[in-house]
């Protein structure tokens, strides 16, 4: 137990350190979204470390750093893309937080990135556990939670494109993207997300102790469900599509993929 408050405590400095520098990046470019693909490749730090002071079985810990990597490098790159193609525009959610928060903006915000910064090692509890496992074998439940990540991974990568091509036609601007996996979630990213949690969680019930990172996935869906994910997106999509918009709302699955309704207030 010890051991795990101590790889934890480095950890989560190290993840504070990170953010303070990137905070001190985001001010200097007064653009507060880069937080976003900070965060997202903070989970390649948090993997490493814990590779690095953990002794359990080598195959294992590859296998569970290069799902790790895989996930992470995508979603943050394809931030990257977005947070780049967007400068020096802020994304909507940042805009609306600099509103909500007046002249404490950048304390408050200095806050928020640290709050980042100790998500992760909390959500990436279950990396560390698997990595303790010293099991020279790597069994079902292990291979399954491997299969949901990379299912996930494909399923999000799907919907980012399908997206991206449906943005980059002039003619859909400010129009509702309804095409592929959008035609049955309003943010099937969101969900095929919170399903990379849960295939991590299957694969850390393969090590000792793995049940405890439960939380991780259940503490990501109430991020995307309620803060900032799907809440302070349909604001913003509401405020700049509007009815169009709504109707969406009332047609579509808001989160797991599922065939469209009729509109019954029409």
């Amino acid at each position: 137990m010890l051991e795990l408050v101590l790889i934890q405590s480095l950890a989560a400095a190290t993840a504070c350190l990170l953010m303070i520098g990137v905070f001190w990046l985001a001010h200097r470019w007064d653009n507060f979204g880069v937080v976003d693909i900070a965060w997202s490749w903070g989970f390649i730090l948090m993997a490493l470390i814990y590779a690095v002071m953990t002794e359990g079985y080598l195959l294992r810990k590859l296998l569970i750093t290069f799902s790790v990597f895989a996930w992470s490098f995508r979603l943050g790159w394809h931030l990257f893309i977005r947070v780049r193609a967007e400068h020096p525009v802020e994304d909507g959610r940042y805009q609306s937080l600099r509103t909500e928060w007046g002249d404490r903006v950048h304390s408050r915000m200095f806050w928020f990135y640290q709050l980042q910064a100790w998500l992760l090692p909390v959500l990436s509890m279950p990396f560390l556990l698997i990595m303790r496992n010293s099991n020279p074998e790597i069994g079902f439940v292990e291979w399954l939670g491997a299969g949901i990540i990379l299912f996930a991974m494909a399923g999000e990568s799907l919907a980012d494109l399908q997206l991206k091509r449906f943005r980059s036609r002039p003619d859909n601007r400010g129009k509702v993207c309804t095409h592929g996996l959008w035609g049955y979630s309003r943010h099937p990213n969101y969900f095929f997300e919170w399903l990379v949690w849960v295939g991590f969680l299957v694969f850390a019930l393969g090590s000792s102790y793995g049940w405890l990172s439960v939380y991780c996935p259940l503490l990501m869906l109430w991020f995307l469900l309620k803060v900032t994910g799907i809440s302070a997106t349909e604001e913003q999509s509401l405020r700049t599509k509007g009815e169009a918009y709504a109707l969406y709302q009332r047609t579509t699955s808001p989160f797991v993929p599922w065939f469209r309704s009729d509109d019954s207030s029409s």
